[in-house]
Formats: structure tokens, sequence, C-alpha cells
């Protein structure tokens, strides 16, 4: 009777047995793949370290050279360097393409800007132009208002003579809707000036332009942020000095519109358009 119950432990014993064995593989694996781990990635100092703890530890007297700890390194890396990256034709072909084409629809747009201004300083203008006060020029994707020495200035002076104030007030309310840089540039003929005021035609010349930005300057629309002064002197004639009456061509002041961006597309082709008294009464 007692033969019977000691028989159903011992098999359920001998069914268990197998996890032991069990659980040391699973130790022993786990242990293989951290030290697989810890050797990847190994601190050279941290090695370093536990090298001299176990020498102090287990007495070692001889000086062993640490080896140079194993890296993870690649074999492609080592052996062959990366070339430098070169585009292919049809990459930099396409580039070019959506440069250029950014480019012109740009140069596009400056330019149906340009014409708008043009058609609004001409209406607004009209008058002055039918009474050949003022010229309206269009050069090289430039809007150019050309005002004459006769409307403006007494000869060797930079003040403004008081009919030129209500054309220059229209000129300012006109410019409030035009885009883009304003230029005002003074011009001489050819004959020196040396007097107390005005030492040299440079120095007439760039007093007549400021005498105009500043009436301009008056105008709360007008952006002053947007308007620059210069003097050109006699360097930049439109007619040849050689009678009287083309050097008071050259001697004016110029009211340029340039567009803010670049536009040597314009400068390539040049153009020129003029609009004076001649061209309204044709």
């Amino acid at each position: 009777m007692s033969d019977e119950q000691d028989g159903p432990p011992q098999e359920e014993e001998d069914d268990q047995a197998w996890l032991a064995t069990f659980a040391d593989l699973m130790s022993l694996l786990m242990c293989f793949f951290v030290l697989l781990l810890s050797f990847s990635e190994m601190d050279v100092l941290k090695y370093r370290q536990i090298a001299g703890s176990l020498r102090a530890a287990f007495g070692v007297q001889k000086e062993i050279k640490v080896p140079e700890p194993p890296k993870g390194t690649s074999h492609v890396k080592s052996e062959f360097t990366p070339g430098k990256p070169i585009p292919s034709p049809i990459k930099v072909m396409r580039t070019r393409r959506n440069e250029n084409l950014e480019r012109r629809k740009m140069l596009e747009r400056i330019k149906k800007q340009q014409d708008q201004s043009f058609k609004k300083l001409s209406k607004a203008l009209q008058t002055e132009i039918d009474t050949n006060q003022i010229d309206l020029l269009r050069i090289n994707g430039e809007i150019v208002v050309r005002i004459k020495e006769s409307e403006s200035f007494r000869s060797g002076s930079a003040d403004l003579q008081p009919g030129i104030y209500p054309i220059l007030e229209r000129i300012a309310k006109a410019l409030e809707q035009a885009s883009g840089r304003v230029v005002v540039g003074g011009h001489t003929d050819d004959r020196p000036i040396s007097t107390a005021a005005y030492p040299s035609n440079w120095v007439l010349s760039s007093a007549r332009a400021a005498a105009v930005v500043h009436h301009l300057a008056k105008s709360e629309e007008l952006p002053t942020s947007q308007v620059e002064i210069r003097a050109y002197a006699d360097t930049r004639p439109i007619v040849d000095n050689s009678t009287p009456e083309n050097r008071a061509q050259n001697r004016r002041v110029e009211i340029i519109i340039s567009p803010n961006h670049d536009v040597e597309s314009f400068q390539q082709a040049p153009e020129e358009e003029t609009l004076s008294k001649a061209d309204n009464e044709s």
C-alpha cells in the first residue's frame, strides 16, 4: 500500500526535470548576447578601469599591454572612400531649365508692372507732355521722366522756379502709383561753372537733383526710402554740345523709375520708347 502512494510523486519529478536544463540554457544564451553587445560597443575607459581593478584584486604584478578594443567599423567603409557626388547632365539641364523658367516669369512680372506704371504716368502727365514741358521715355526697362531746365531752373542756379511746382506735384502723385526705385539725376552741359555756391558742374547737378527730391519728399505717399540722388554733371549728354540748343537739351533733371529686381535681359536688348508732344500730334 505504501508503494502505491510513493509512485506518483516520483513521476512528477521526472516530468519537470527538463526545466532546470532549459533555464540554464536560457541564462547562458542571455549572457552570451549580453557579452556580444558589450564587446560591440566597448568603452575604453571602463575597460581599462576594470583591468586595473582585476589586477589590484588578484595581485597581478606583470605589466600587460592592453590591446586595442574592437570597433564597430565596416570593411566597406575602411577600404572604399566615398566619391564626390557629381550630378548627371539630365539633372543639370533640369535645374537650369527651372531657373530659366523662374527668371522668365520674374522678368515678365516686372515688365508687366513697368507697363502699368508707364500707362499711369503718361495719363497723369499728359498735359505736361503736350505742352513740351517734360518728356516721358522708356529706356532698357526703365521709365524716365525728363524735366527740361527751361521749365525748372534758371541758368547756373539750383533754385526751382515757381512754375515747376504744379508739375512736380503731379509727378509725385503719379509716382505714388508706380512700383520700383526712384532715382533723381541732375545733368549739365559741358561749359564749366565756378561760383561761390557751385564751384563745379558736379555740385550744380547734385544741387538740382536734391532740390527736386526735396520737393517730391513733401508727398506723404511717396516712400522716401526708395528715392536716390545722383549727380552726372556733363558725363551723360543726350546730344552733342556743339550748339546752344543742344546744350539746353543736356541741361536737365531726370526722374528714373527702376524695377526693384535684376533686369539684365532688358539691358541685353536695349529698347527706347519716347512719349513727347510730337508723338501725341502724330
